[in-house]
């Protein structure tokens, strides 16, 4: 059985990020893959998965989901034991080793990416955002709304190059360690990006090759979103 676990959405899920758990889900129904989600709420032990989701959220729930995931301890350790993970905006800054807290001081993360976050400037990064992620996930389209610019050590990728929006500040966007998958965008992604949930998919399962999907709205709605983002240059 394949496990989905969605992180923390009562305090990540400002963002309607939890989505991208239920697109993860219905694609995998939709091919007959025995698959179970579950959302896990920051009160309760983090169980064993395949494939984690964490999200979006403000500063201070932000801070709070770091350290009780550091005191819980479950999402290091089964990315060790091969999970992958797809951590968006404030959930992509926690797996890094620091973020700016909502007093603008440095942040302990989870270390898990090689990556720091730091306060971006006066402009906040806000609207849509198109990434040329390149390989099976081509462009990928979302929404950011984020203040911080991050850092990646050298040798660690992006997800893609930055055609339209903010990303991580330096005209990429997110990052890609091993099994774990990190961007900014909202949307949620997976919902916008049919082909980028199936990449998360095939890497969970180990199946490269996964049968399509027979009459696919989201592919129409990806179409969509990309010519609009596209138009706004």
């Amino acid at each position: 059985m394949l496990r989905v676990v969605t992180v923390y959405p009562d305090l990540l899920g400002t963002y309607g990020d939890r989505g991208n758990g239920l697109v993860l889900w219905r694609r995998a129904l939709a091919r007959g893959i025995d698959v179970q989600l579950q959302a896990v709420s920051s009160d309760t032990p983090l169980p064993d998965a395949d494939l984690y989701c964490v999200g979006g959220g403000e500063d201070g729930p932000q801070q709070l989901a770091v350290e009780r995931l550091a005191r819980d301890g479950g999402l290091e350790r089964n990315v060790a034991s091969g999970a992958v993970v797809l951590a968006v905006c404030a959930g992509f800054q926690i797996l890094g080793r620091s973020f700016p807290g909502p007093d603008g001081r440095r942040v302990e993360g989870l270390g898990m990416f090689g990556i720091d976050t730091v306060r971006g400037g006066d402009t906040r990064a806000v609207g849509e955002v198109v990434v040329e992620a390149g390989g099976r996930v081509g462009a990928v389209t979302g929404f950011e709304n984020h203040a911080g610019h991050t850092v990646r050590d050298p040798g660690i990728a992006a997800l893609g190059h930055v055609a339209v929006g903010i990303g991580n500040g330096d005209r990429t966007d997110g990052a890609l360690q091993g099994r774990l998958v990190g961007t900014y965008l909202h949307g949620p992604v997976l919902a916008r990006n049919p082909q980028f949930a199936d990449w998360l998919l095939s890497m969970a399962t180990g199946d490269e090759a996964l049968a399509g999907i027979a009459d696919d709205p989201s592919i129409d709605l990806h179409e969509e979103r990309l010519a609009a983002a596209s138009r706004a240059r």
